[in-house]
Order: structure tokens, then sequence, then C-alpha cells
């Protein structure tokens, strides 16, 4: 006997709604293809300088709502604006995107032998509620030399990654001892808190 008569996918409720993904991560719109959400990119580049009193557990969460809220167009009572921030935190410090080839070897030196923490918000806006999600992970790298950091640097250009590296690369393979949380977090889309939120919605 065929049980199964029907294979939508488990969010089709969804299809009549019009889901906006606010971000130009590869990522990001990877992982939320991964949920088989029909989507579309739509990106506002928003200031993103932090207030400089906000304590850092809080500048994932704050950039988030900040691109929800920057969004320009007013949205439709179908359709769902998605937003998303991520920060890499060191001994209380924020370790952005670097500019440069030497601030990415500096802030991987930095990483190297320690353990951080990489917290991800999103947001997700509707016609009349708004909701962001938060998510931390602890990732520990092991010691790394300098021929090899340079080579992840050089070759790889993590020019768009906050803290420098992505945990989906050659320097997660062969740097990343142990993580503590959602790896999906730490790419940049922790997806359990969005496909839950989306059940919802």
């Amino acid at each position: 006997m065929n049980l199964i008569t029907n294979m939508e996918p488990f969010l089709s409720k969804l299809k009549d709604k019009r889901i906006i993904l606010a971000s130009s991560s590869p990522r990001r719109q990877e992982l939320l293809r991964g949920l088989e959400v029909e989507f579309e990119v739509n990106v506002n580049p928003v200031d993103e300088t932090l207030p400089t009193d906000l304590p850092v557990e809080y500048a994932a969460a704050y950039l988030s709502k900040l691109k929800a809220e920057n969004y320009p167009d007013m949205l439709a009572e179908n359709e769902i604006l998605i937003t998303a921030d991520t920060v890499v935190i060191l001994k209380n410090q924020i370790l952005g995107k670097p500019n440069s080839e030497h601030e990415a070897f500096d802030m991987i030196k930095k990483l190297s032998g320690t353990t951080h923490r990489v917290m991800t918000a999103v947001t997700m806006r509707g016609y009349k509620k708004s909701v962001t999600l938060e998510d931390e992970t602890k990732v520990t790298f092991r010691f790394l030399d300098e021929e090899e950091i340079w080579h992840y640097v050089r070759k790889y250009k993590p020019f768009d990654k906050a803290g420098a590296y992505g945990i989906q690369e050659w320097i997660g393979f062969i740097g990343v001892s142990s993580i503590e949380g959602s790896y999906f977090t730490v790419m940049g889309f922790p997806q359990h808190l969005v496909y839950e939120q989306l059940k919802k919605w």
C-alpha cells in the first residue's frame, strides 16, 4: 500500500505568501532555499554603524531589525520580509568584515587557538507584526600557522564574512576543532528557528 499521497513541501501553506529575502548573501539564499521556500531577493543597503554604547550581545539583533525597519517598500498583507545579520565576538569584541588581506589575516590570527561566539539574528516582518529570532554558537579553532591563514585569505578572499572566515570553506575544514550550537547559525542563517516561525505565520 502506498501511504504517500501528497508530496507537497511542509511549508506549502505559504504558497500564497510573497517572501522577500533582503540579503545578498549567497549562503543565506542557499539555506532559505533548503527549506523548500520560494522567495525573491531584494536588497536595501543600510548604514551598519553600531551605537557606541550597544552591548555586543545585542549587535546582531540591532542590525537585523535596522535592515527590516529601513526596507523602503510598504509590505502588503501577503508579504513576509526576512532580514538577517551575523556577528563574531571574541573576548567581548566584535570582529566585523575585513577591508584588506592584512586585516583578514589579523582577525583569523586572533581566532586561532581560541573559542569565540557567533550570533545570528533573523527578523521576519509582515503587514502587522515583526519577530526577531536570535541564536548563538560557540566555535573553537585549533592553532593555525601563518602559512595556513595566508593561504585561506589569499585564495578565498573572505572580505564579505564576519570574522574573516566561512566555516563551510577550507579554513573551517582544517581549522575548526569543535562547535557548540548550530552549524547553520555560524553560516549566517539559523534555519531551524526560521522554519518554526514560518509554520506559525
